[in-house]
């Protein structure tokens, strides 16, 4: 899948993985690995000792990046669609394969 077809913004559903099933809002991406960072999922704890900054200490949560075969952009209904481009009124525009509904535009 290209790294065109998911865009920053775009709600996605995970289709491989732990999370397999949840969706999310995909807050960046990274194309020359092929990854995006979605919103609330693959999330990862990184325990912190007590320092200077956060005499506190305790658990850093953070999403950690998914591979982007392993998410699909969630169409109308939720479920996960693949993605085709189309030229419509002289712009390229995404569209769902089967429902043949735009993404954006």
């Amino acid at each position: 899948m290209s790294a065109a077809k998911i865009k920053k913004g775009d709600k996605v559903v995970v289709l491989a993985g732990k999370d397999k099933g949840r969706t999310g809002t995909v807050i960046q991406m990274f194309p020359k690995d092929d990854k995006v960072l979605v919103e609330g999922v693959n999330v990862h704890a990184r325990h912190r000792k007590p320092d200077q900054a956060n005499p506190q200490g305790g658990i850093d949560r953070k999403p950690a990046p998914l591979h982007i075969s392993n998410v699909a952009i969630a169409g109308k209904d939720g479920k996960p669609t693949r993605v085709r481009f189309e030229v419509k009124d002289g712009k390229k525009v995404r569209v769902a394969v089967k429902s043949g509904e735009t993404i954006d535009g």
